[in-house]
């Protein structure tokens, strides 16, 4: 092989060893990954609820389960610690309790004058506990006492001189209502950060649910071992979480967020290795067809098809071997570089671990390997086995007729394809969202393995126009691709690959983000939109809100997030996005309700539901669903509404939600009337309008925020094939030295030849973009017919444009680069 052609191959393998590995490392990194353990550090194991919920269907040997990640604290019964004490070696266990504090303004400073500010977006939220939880921690009093009445607290050192207050000051804290006064009985010198002490008995009450804490800590005795085994024993039911695991109690966002970055990853890397199978398919196909002559030689002399194959696979793992270490040592770089990507821009949480191992590494080039020779053993077993003058003729001339097993499985990919169009242009909803990828990949596989007629295709509509623009080089193009349509569809396909993926990906994202702009724009009947710069609304700026003059609606909203059982081809529990609303959601809201009403919202115990996950439900009908800390309820369905991106999946009774969330607060506030609103805004701290266009605004930004993930790992890919694209169409254009060669042999000037390469390249990419822009296409409106509706499918002119130069530009660079080096002036010989 040659040396230019065997760098290409090896270019490719170590891009693929290195995407595919960065995925793992990702997998990786959430498999392994906890929080900090901060306040939990003295504790012997931290008993907590069960932060998933496991649904089991089926019986027998079709019995399945599958487990989906709870958003909402799983609190546990105080009453439970009695139970944990009795176990040998503990010396104490307390309950734990957290609530969002915000400070609304400080007076009576002991050090300093007093200060009032509003909150907002860069002014810390504290975080209340009770005083038992001053155990937990080396906290010390540099000052005061411990809080002794309901309307004392205890700051830490930095907060009180951030806040501008000391002991015996007044301040202000916004907790589940207006601002309050509390007394600062002391402050500490020592414990975590932006931390403030309540008595134990107002922290739960402040909780609002005093007999539920967040977790019970087990402190040990002295010396004592403390059994994880007699602790899980004591409370059944119950984690009981030791070591690194205590941080995820500590850092709940990090263990929610969990399994569906692990899914969204491993989801992600699978389409990865499809693709890297698919372009280093063509691109080791492509390498192994230029040695046919050289094959049929050692034929002709004597060699056995089996010693042919052998020393493919001897030379494809001496490429393959080194550029996947190479590869898999690279993927560290990049799996820590889509990591800080990924924390900067908010998608994972700021204490996400990175995990460096060489399992990543070695699983890459394992797979990147057994690839490589499994391609390579597969094209070299025709040339292997035909005769060796018919393989000395195929060097000249292509067999004009595919394989059947290639034509066969090609027609199966396509009828698969055409399947999951009607699925998903007649499923609709979830279901149709399932069949999305296998559209594409479907239709992808069907383009490779049917890529010489489509191929033959494009030289036809082509070669005309061509002709006409240059005779001579026209002709040259126009010839050269029609009689190599098996190396043209080698180049073509990822080609059409890199179009249809990164098409289909980003254009998914602007009609999903166009779409939620639309509903929530159209569907949004309130005047103003009450929102927060802290941790949430408290409800009784709602009640507060009904009260003004001039306001003639106002709705409660509460945001969360369910898990209920949803037809998706085969019924499977999906985590939902949900809204509690309390007030007059039918007249602030309207998810264009196609039955029932909003209305009965009002009354517990009900459920409104949008048309992509409702099926064939019917208002009236009942509901099994787990609320956001897993509490299994059966609800009655009195609503089906249209406008599910918009304003979730899944509405229900605000009082419901709130009674199962970690927080009491309320997102945000719907207003209509003109009434006055600066009582409200200047009574609650944090609090803020918008107008409704602007809300709408604010829900696109953050249906892109959380598409990230898939877009910042879909660049990856995309990048992954872009180069997969150049180092094909360079390898084509390195392997016909030969061909090119004996046409300035045989009288074709150099500026012919360049030309005609030109023109070349235009059938190559023209053919390629347009297969790759049909597969996107037929896939965006299956997407938005079936989905999002087909006049929200938004596919901006400049994204375009970027997109098709990204493969256009370097596509075009290396099919005439290696060939101005090839017919580089001078006298041509035959190598």
């Amino acid at each position: 092989m040659r040396k230019g052609i065997a760098f290409g191959v090896a270019t490719a393998l170590a891009v693929a060893a290195m995407v595919l590995g960065a995925f793992g490392v990702l997998i990786e990194s959430g498999v392994r990954s906890h929080g900090q353990v901060d306040r939990y550090a003295s504790a012997a194991a931290v008993v907590h609820g069960k932060q998933s919920i496991t649904v089991v269907q089926g019986s027998g040997e079709d019995k399945s389960s599958e487990s989906r990640p709870l958003v909402e604290k799983n609190r546990v019964p105080v009453a439970q610690a009695a139970a944990l004490k009795a176990v040998a070696g503990v010396r104490d266990v307390v309950a734990d309790f957290s609530v969002p504090v915000v400070p609304a303004g400080a007076a009576g400073a002991a050090s300093e004058p007093a200060s009032a500010s509003a909150t907002t977006p860069t002014t810390p939220i504290l975080t209340g506990h009770g005083w038992d939880s001053a155990k937990l921690t080396p906290t010390t009093l540099a000052s005061g006492t411990a809080p002794a009445t309901a309307h004392d607290v205890v700051l830490d050192t930095d907060s009180a001189t951030r806040l501008g207050v000391g002991t015996g000051s007044q301040i202000s804290l916004q907790i589940d209502g207006a601002p309050e006064r509390y007394r600062v009985s002391g402050v500490s010198n020592a414990g975590p950060p932006a931390t403030l002490y309540f008595t134990q008995q107002q922290a739960e009450t402040l909780s609002g649910h005093p007999d539920r804490a967040d977790a019970l800590v087990v402190l040990p005795a002295p010396g004592a071992h403390v059994s994880a085994s007699a602790l899980r024993h004591a409370v059944p039911g119950l984690v009981v979480a030791t070591g690194a695991a205590r941080g995820d109690v500590e850092h709940p966002q990090l263990q929610a967020g969990r399994s569906d970055q692990l899914a969204d990853t491993g989801s992600l890397g699978g389409i990865g290795l499809l693709v890297a199978l698919l372009v280093v398919s063509g691109l080791l196909e492509l390498s192994v067809r230029h040695r046919t002559r050289e094959l049929a030689v050692l034929r002709a002399v004597g060699a056995t098809p089996r010693q042919v194959r052998r020393i493919i696979v001897r030379e494809m793992l001496r490429i393959a071997v080194p550029a996947a270490l190479v590869g898999g040592a690279a993927s560290l770089g990049l799996g820590a570089l889509l990591k800080n990507v990924m924390t900067s821009q908010g998608v994972l949480p700021d204490d996400f671990e990175l995990t460096l191992s060489p399992i990543p590494v070695v699983g890459s080039a394992l797979v990147t390997v057994l690839a490589a020779v499994g391609i390579g053993w597969l094209a070299s077993r025709r040339v292997s086995k035909i005769k060796p003058v018919q393989a000395l003729s195929e060097t000249a001339v292509e067999p004009k007729r595919l394989p059947r097993w290639r034509v066969v499985t090609g027609v199966v990919f396509t009828l698969l394809g055409g399947a999951m169009l009607v699925v998903t242009l007649a499923a609709g909803g979830q279901a149709a969202a399932s069949a999305l990828p296998g559209l594409v990949i479907s239709l992808m596989w069907a383009v490779a393995l049917l890529g010489p007629w489509i191929a033959r295709a494009g030289t036809r509509l082509l070669a005309a126009p061509l002709r006409r623009l240059s005779p001579i080089a026209g002709a040259l193009a126009a010839g050269s691709a029609r009689a190599a349509a098996v190396r043209m569809a080698a180049v073509i396909t990822p080609v059409a690959l890199a179009v249809s993926f990164a098409g289909v990906q980003l254009f998914a994202q602007t009609t999903t983000a166009n779409a939620t702009t639309v509903q929530s724009r159209d569907g949004l009947r309130a005047d103003r939109v009450l929102s927060s710069a802290g941790p949430g609304i408290p409800h009784a700026a709602y009640d507060a809100a009904k009260a003004l003059p001039g306001i003639t609606d106002v709705t409660a909203v509460k945001r969360t997030t369910v898990v209920m059982p949803v037809w998706n081809l085969d019924t499977s529990p999906q985590s939902l996005a949900a809204q509690g609303l309390e007030g007059g959601a039918a007249r602030t809201l309207d998810p264009l309700v196609t039955a029932g009403s909003l209305a009965g919202l009002n009354e517990p115990g009900t459920i409104a539901l949008s048309s992509a996950v409702s099926h064939d439900t019917k208002v009236g009908d009942t509901k099994d669903l787990w609320l956001g800390d897993g509490t299994p309820v059966t609800l009655k369905v009195v609503a089906l509404y249209d406008r599910g991106l918009g304003f979730g999946d899944v509405l229900l009774p605000r009082a419901l939600v709130a009674a199962h969330a970690t927080s009491q607060l309320d997102d945000y506030v719907l207003v209509d009337g003109d009434g006055d609103l600066s009582p409200l805004t200047s009574a609650f701290a944090g609090l803020h309008t918008a107008s409704a266009a602007d809300y709408g605004r604010s829900l696109s930004e953050r249906v892109r925020h959380d598409n990230l993930v898939g877009l910042i790992a879909v660049l990856a890919i995309a990048g992954f094939i872009l180069v997969g694209v150049v180092t094909t169409l360079g390898v084509a254009t390195a392997s016909r030295r030969r061909e090119l060669t004996l046409l300035r042999l045989v009288g074709a000037t150099r500026d012919q030849l360049l030309r005609a390469l030109r023109l070349e390249a235009v059938i190559i990419l023209g053919t390629g973009i347009v297969v790759g822009a049909a597969v996107a296409a037929v896939t965006l409106f299956a997407y938005a017919a079936g989905i999002v509706g087909l006049a929200n499918l938004s596919i901006p002119p400049l994204a375009l444009t970027g997109l098709l130069t990204a493969v256009a530009v370097p596509g075009a660079a290396a099919v005439l680069l290696p060939g101005r080096r090839i017919l580089r002036r001078g006298s041509p010989r035959i190598e």
